[in-house]
């Protein structure tokens, strides 16, 4: 799933409807339409630099004569703060009533790709991937989905038209494991939700590619990858957290889906300074 320039189109208009409306009345007062200036983008607080893309399509948006320049590659990690990580050149208002939505949005991914290399960084070496959930801000879920991955986690599916999933509810109405996998005869890469480790045997019987270990603490985990045998793909989903994620890398699944990199990442601190 690529980040595309409509993504991020879509995201950006209906932004600047919500905070611009019929029009910047302090900006539009204050500021002459011939006016131009230069500012920067700051990273106020360590983190992963992730959204100067989005934050520059917010101001061309508003005036195509706004250029951006970035000095930090997406995916960077700054230590050192404050850090300019853009520069910004062209008509003061389109600058100013941009300001805000471009912050908005360029905080919330720096701070979801922030959190998302914690993770990724207390699984190193044991093999493990980190991958997202369709846990998103309703409108934001290929913004988010991006910046997972600029932190090094991958992404799972879109949404639930492009990868099978047969979760609790589905396996209820469907009369369970079987019956659910038989029904879907012809979709490759079938993944069913197990909670016991007799729903594990049930799925490998049925002959799915990957089985979602849900809400099982890492030991159960272990046993369910004994069980497996690397037959199929394993992925551990279910409350995991910063201080338990390496525990359940270690157990030996092959992924591990974490809500919390979208639902839960705080924002980080990032501000525009006009020269």
């Amino acid at each position: 799933m690529e980040l595309t320039r409509r993504d991020i189109e879509r995201v950006v208009a209906a932004a600047l409807a919500e905070d611009v409306g019929d029009g910047d009345i302090t900006t539009e007062a204050l500021v002459p339409l011939d006016a131009h200036c230069r500012a920067q983008l700051l990273l106020e607080e360590p983190g992963v630099v992730c959204g100067v893309p989005v934050a520059a399509a917010v101001f061309q948006a508003l005036d195509p004569l706004a250029r951006v320049e970035p000095l930090s590659a997406e995916g960077a990690v700054v230590t050192t703060t404050p850090a300019i990580v853009a520069e910004i050149e062209g008509p003061a208002r389109a600058v100013l009533t941009g300001e805000r939505v471009a912050l908005n949005l360029f905080a919330r991914l720096c701070g979801i790709a922030s959190l998302t290399r914690r993770f990724v960084e207390l699984v190193d070496g044991t093999g493990t991937t980190i991958l997202d959930t369709r846990k998103t801000t309703p409108g934001l879920r290929a913004l988010e989905k991006y910046a997972v991955r600029c932190g090094g986690g991958a992404s799972h599916r879109a949404g639930l038209y492009d990868a099978v999933l047969v979760k609790e509810n589905h396996l209820r109405i469907a009369g369970g494991i079987g019956p659910a996998v038989a029904a879907l005869n012809g979709h490759g890469g079938v993944e069913v939700e197990a909670e016991t480790l007799a729903q594990v045997r049930e799925a490998l019987d049925a002959g799915v590619g990957r089985i979602l270990l849900d809400n099982m603490p890492p030991e159960q985990c272990a046993e369910a990858v004994a069980l497996a045998g690397r037959r199929v793909e394993l992925e551990a989903s279910g409350g995991i957290s910063l201080a338990t994620v390496r525990s359940y890398a270690e157990s030996g699944v092959d992924f591990i889906s974490v809500g919390a990199l979208t639902h839960s990442a705080r924002s980080l601190h990032v501000s525009l300074e006009v020269l």
